[in-house]
């Protein structure tokens, strides 16, 4: 499912999902931040490994927009 799917979801807690799944990856990020641990995600099918530098820099660069 993508975004657009998910928004036309007919279940309220399917619709939620989305929101829920960015609240958790903010949440994950943030914690990595704290604890200067890598994070691992999975991009086009692959994983990679954020440092909690990179992590910062991003942070800083959204604030700044």
């Amino acid at each position: 499912m993508n975004a657009h799917d998910l928004a036309q979801a007919k279940s309220p807690e399917l619709r939620a999902s989305l929101a829920a799944l960015r609240r958790a990856a903010a949440l994950a990020r943030k914690t990595a931040i704290q604890t200067d641990t890598e994070l691992v995600i999975v991009r086009d099918g692959h994983l990679i490994s954020i440092s909690a530098d990179q992590l910062r820099q991003e942070a800083q660069d959204q604030k700044a927009v």
